[in-house]
């Protein structure tokens, strides 16, 4: 198992610009990253490709002084590009060995999944780590899926030796519920982009996660 998967752990957070209160993608990441947050995936469909390599490069220098991963999603080019840590791919975007191959083998390559089938397939294909979700209903992301719900989360937890993050609908007062199902990382998204004090929202959700670990016995795999 490639050596930078070991870092998907903890809050996973992802960039939201249209629902960040008016804030920019880079005010957002910046405060997150200032909080303490090692995890960031630029995450911004509706910009253009132009717009989005900005973003990206700044974000690149960014996470480096933060010490932190740098994930973008869906845009393989761009991530090649700005030097990013890996790539976020969904299910209608390049398949994980493409991916690798523009990428390196460095590269942390991450894939969205929504079901034990696609889970098992990204594990096949080489994944680094999945995404497993979204668990609650979730306004997000436009073209999200139905919610999974929770047993999906068992399944993976109990079945897969890959790091995964758990997404969807996530708020403050139901991680700890999550985490109790076995995840280990997990993604607030609006919870964190929409909060007034984006840093003491990020404080908290890593608090919870710090408490929880400390309760379990560290995850192999």
């Amino acid at each position: 198992m490639r050596k930078r998967n070991e870092l998907i752990k903890g809050l996973y957070c992802i960039t939201c610009e249209e629902r960040s209160a008016g804030r920019s993608a880079l005010e957002t990441a910046g405060e997150m990253l200032a909080a303490g947050a090692k995890i960031l995936q630029y995450r911004e469909k509706r910009r253009t490709k132009r717009e989005k390599y900005r973003d990206c490069s700044a974000l690149r220098a960014l996470t480096r002084e933060h010490g932190a991963l740098f994930i973008v999603n869906d845009d393989v080019d761009i991530a090649l590009a700005v030097k990013a840590d890996g790539a976020h791919l969904g299910q209608d975007d390049l398949p994980v060995e493409a991916a690798r191959s523009i990428l390196g083998p460095e590269a942390v390559i991450g894939v969205s999944t929504h079901s034990p089938a696609q889970a098992l397939e990204a594990a096949r294909r080489g994944a680094d780590y999945i995404g497993v979700g979204p668990l609650y209903p979730t306004l997000t992301k436009e073209d999200v899926c139905a919610a999974v719900g929770l047993g999906y989360l068992d399944y993976v937890a109990g079945n897969l030796r890959l790091p995964f993050v758990a997404i969807g609908g996530i708020k403050l007062h139901n991680l700890e519920e999550v985490l109790r199902h076995g995840a280990r990382c997990a993604a607030l998204v609006t919870e964190i982009t929409e909060a007034p004090d984006i840093k003491g929202r990020v404080g908290e959700a890593l608090e919870i996660l710090a408490r929880q670990e400390r309760r379990s016995p560290a995850r192999t795999g």
